[in-house]
């Protein structure tokens, strides 16, 4: 078990608040932190049929088990249980007793937001960040085996291959949390479907060309789509909106939270082939959105990140939006420094000056030098976590 961003957080809403309620998609550690951070709360998981029909059938005898509390793993198996959680928390609010998982975002926080709201604190737990995986006694060496492996601890804990993990990671869990999220029938179908957003990760997300080329209707794409936002496999990036008077692209851009799964679902299998593949760029820039929308959220932050594109070309992959800053992102796969790489923020920069605060320029690519220039700051994809995207 290495240390986790995001435990100071919840050690400290352990303190504030009955009950602490942690999401994000499967296998991302959160019921090996949860039992780290508090060793003293017995675990009850959801996932086993017994327990589940218990919890189910009689939710009053089930809590009763835990009089001074509980882990309950996986609890939007049982999603009516909270509404008796709320009845006992009411009775007796002492901090840090309840603390609930799940892996289905939109099932759990419906059930939270009826019944728990103003007595659970929210956090998500996502796949590793870079200097997370550096606490592992064997860990990626550069910049590809980087993007190769991704963030899933279990492939860093035990050492394992991330070709056979996410081979079964995709049959298990994913296939699995879409017979239990939506009636989806087509398996085979829906896995082309994941495929084909793999290949569109970091681009803007078209759905009439995506229900097209996978040969389904687009309500379904878009139903499909919120099963993969709803498992945390993916995330829509807004387009950014102000008052420039400029035409902004309306569109998201699609983007995965882990690139080993995308390296996986574009069918690479060894970090050489990510040297010359044409999707380099694209996923080197997902690693970077997601890497930083990680860090936020490891540290509390909440939303501010869209991306800019005009209709006539200008375009910024992330910007993040602050009461007293705009920082203004562009992720280069590209080993090598220059002032060329500023090309596309400076365009950006222009129209983004009008705005009443400032706005500053990183540029984050896949060397090892950390420059300070004029146009902004270069940074080395091993270095994104030394920089302050808090705001």
């Amino acid at each position: 078990m290495i240390d986790r961003n995001l435990s100071p957080k919840l050690i400290e809403a352990a303190r504030k608040f009955p009950s602490i309620t942690l999401t994000g998609p499967r296998q991302s550690g959160k019921t090996t932190l949860c039992k780290f951070l508090f060793p003293r709360h017995p675990y009850s998981s959801l996932e086993a049929p017994d327990v589940r029909a218990f919890a189910t059938e009689d939710p009053r005898a089930f809590l009763a088990q835990f009089p001074k509390g509980c882990i309950i793993d996986e609890v939007q198996r049982a999603p009516d249980l909270l509404s008796y959680l709320q009845g006992i928390i009411d009775e007796d609010p002492a901090p840090g007793r309840w603390i609930l998982t799940g892996s289905q975002n939109f099932s759990l926080l419906k059930s939270v937001s009826q019944s728990l709201a103003g007595r659970t604190a929210v956090y998500n737990l996502f796949p590793l960040v870079c200097n997370e995986i550096t606490r592992f006694d064997k860990y990626p060496g550069n910049l590809e085996e980087t993007l190769f492996a991704g963030g899933y601890p279990r492939i860093f804990d035990l050492d394992l291959d991330p070709v056979d993990w996410f081979r079964s990671y995709v049959t298990t869990y994913i296939e699995r949390d879409v017979r239990s999220i939506s009636n989806v029938t087509d398996i085979a179908t829906f896995q082309r479907f994941v495929q084909l957003c793999a290949g569109r990760t970091a681009q803007l997300l078209n759905y009439s060309s995506l229900a097209n080329d996978c040969g389904i209707s687009q309500p379904s794409a878009k139903a499909w789509l919120n099963i993969l936002e709803t498992s945390f496999i993916v995330f829509r990036l807004p387009p950014f909106h102000s008052n420039l008077r400029k035409r902004l692209v309306k569109m998201p851009k699609l983007h995965f939270y882990d690139t080993g799964l995308v390296c996986w679902l574009l069918g690479i299998r060894t970090p050489e082939q990510l040297r010359s593949h044409p999707l380099r760029g694209p996923i080197f820039e997902t690693w970077a959105v997601s890497e930083i929308k990680k860090h936020r959220s490891n540290g509390g932050k909440t939303g501010g990140l869209s991306f800019y594109r005009d209709r006539n070309g200008a375009e910024g992959d992330l910007i993040i939006e602050s009461p007293s800053r705009i920082t203004l992102i562009d992720a280069k796969s590209t080993a090598t420094a220059s002032s060329s790489l500023f090309s596309g923020v400076r365009r950006v920069r222009r129209h983004l000056s009008r705005l009443p605060r400032p706005c500053n320029n990183i540029i984050v690519y896949g060397g090892d030098q950390l420059q300070q220039r004029a146009d902004g700051n270069i940074v080395p994809w091993h270095k994104l976590h030394e920089t302050d995207f808090q705001g």
